[in-house]
């Protein structure tokens, strides 16, 4: 079984549980290993990791990166973690938990420096990186070999090494086929780790994992599916296609790939550049604030709505207004946590919007997420709030694709239209 050591780099074949020249435990071994090339690279609780390396005496503290006591966890070190605090919780529940924490609030301008410096290295192997938000990305290093001298996989334990060295932050590696597998292998050893899934064993691998571990599966839907008798990945992939299509529409048949361990998704640089938008151009200008709401509710809709449907959510809310003479204005907000409900776009967007609203008219409005991430199970981490409007706006996809678009509509939408008419 082809092995490297994660410490001196040594590369053979393994034949015992160290390296045969350093005698380290650190190895990667298995059997694919250099017939894999697609990454999921993860910066190690990249907030809390960032203001431990720049204040070296909260090294042994116990870090919470967020809001005051009405906000929420943006990140916690792992010595927070043992104390059960988790991303998106809010801090007062936080801080009854760990009461001794050092809590410091958000610097993105600093954290964005630090990301652009990490994914840096990781695009001087391959140009085919696509960052999911500020901590992590998925790589596609094949036909690399040639280029950077040694295996894709060779070429990650050397960068994780690097980063280390040079920014004295740590990454999570993971090692598959393809996108979804990759994601899965970066979260089985943090900090530090390197796992790899092959393809071979990825079905077996999965069996026993509980639905919540696929993309889109959250809170909801994974009760949703527990409902149905369908508890662990291994029952979906064991499930008739036509039954998941039934309860599930084409969401149902892409879990059922998923499942097999199949995704076809290639690693695009240009996904999150683009990130995800809704805009609609008016008729006649308005200046209306009330108005530009009323249009910019629907937007939120069909933007969550979509993100739920592909899987994904934006830590980014971003605003689109273009003025009466054409001028493009966007405003960005920045969520402690991602999110795929219309209620939180439409909450940030209209507090986004009333900073505008000066009496210009304007003739287009728009509504986007940017710095995107696949929404699993951490979606279930939201505040109480956000839990609840997540779990009622997947309800409604379930029967407008099961009654059509139209068949229901929010009171908010119902005020829009009013207001039309």
């Amino acid at each position: 079984m082809k092995a490297i050591c994660r410490d001196c780099l040594w590369t053979g074949d393994r034949t015992g549980p160290r390296c045969p020249v350093c005698a380290s435990p650190r190895l990667v071994a298995h059997a694919e290993l250099d017939a894999l090339s697609v990454a999921h690279m993860d910066c190690d609780a990249f907030y809390a990791s960032v203001e431990k390396r720049d204040r070296p005496e909260l090294r042994d503290r116990p870090v919470i990166v967020g809001g005051g006591k009405r906000g929420v966890v943006a990140t916690c070190c792992y010595l927070a973690r043992q104390y059960g605090v988790r991303s998106a919780m809010p801090m007062f529940k936080a801080l009854k938990a760990c009461p001794d924490a050092v809590v410091i609030k958000p610097d993105f301008a600093k954290y964005q420096a630090e990301s652009r410096r990490v994914l840096g290295l990781l695009s001087e192997l391959t140009p085919l990186v696509q960052p999911l938000s500020l901590d992590e990305a998925w790589a596609d290093l094949k036909g690399t070999e040639r280029l950077n001298g040694g295996s894709p996989a060779f070429q990650l334990v050397r960068l994780q090494r690097r980063i280390e060295a040079e920014t004295g932050l740590t990454v999570s590696v993971g090692l598959a086929p393809n996108k979804f597998l990759a994601k899965i292998a970066s979260d089985l050893d943090k900090p530090r780790g390197f796992s790899v899934i092959g393809a071979a064993e990825a079905k077996s691998f999965l069996a026993s994992r509980p639905v919540s571990i696929l993309p889109g599966v959250g809170p909801a839907v994974s009760a949703q599916l527990n409902r149905a008798g369908f508890a662990t990945v291994g029952d979906i992939a064991r499930a008739d296609l036509k039954t998941l299509a039934a309860r599930l529409g084409e969401n149902g048949l892409r879990l059922h790939r998923l499942a097999q361990g199949e995704d076809a998704r290639a690693v695009d640089p240009e996904s999150e550049r683009r990130g995800m938008s809704a805009e609609t151009t008016f008729d006649e200008d308005v200046a209306d604030p009330a108005a530009l709401e009323d249009r910019l509710w629907p937007l939120c809709d069909k933007l969550a709505a979509k993100a739920r449907r592909d899987g994904i959510a934006g830590r980014v809310v971003v605003l689109k207004l273009k003025t009466a003479d054409f001028r493009l204005l966007t405003r960005r907000r920045t969520l402690a946590a991602p999110t795929r409900t219309a209620r939180t776009l439409f909450h940030e967007g209209r507090e986004l919007l009333a900073r505008e609203t000066d009496g210009r008219a304007f003739r287009l409005i728009g509504i986007g997420l940017a710095d995107l991430s696949d929404a699993g199970a951490d979606t279930g981490l939201f505040e109480d709030e956000e839990a609840k409007a997540l779990k009622t706006e997947t309800a409604l996809d379930r029967l407008r694709d099961r009654f059509g678009g139209a068949a229901v509509r929010t009171g908010r939408a119902l005020k829009g239209a009013s207001r039309d008419s």
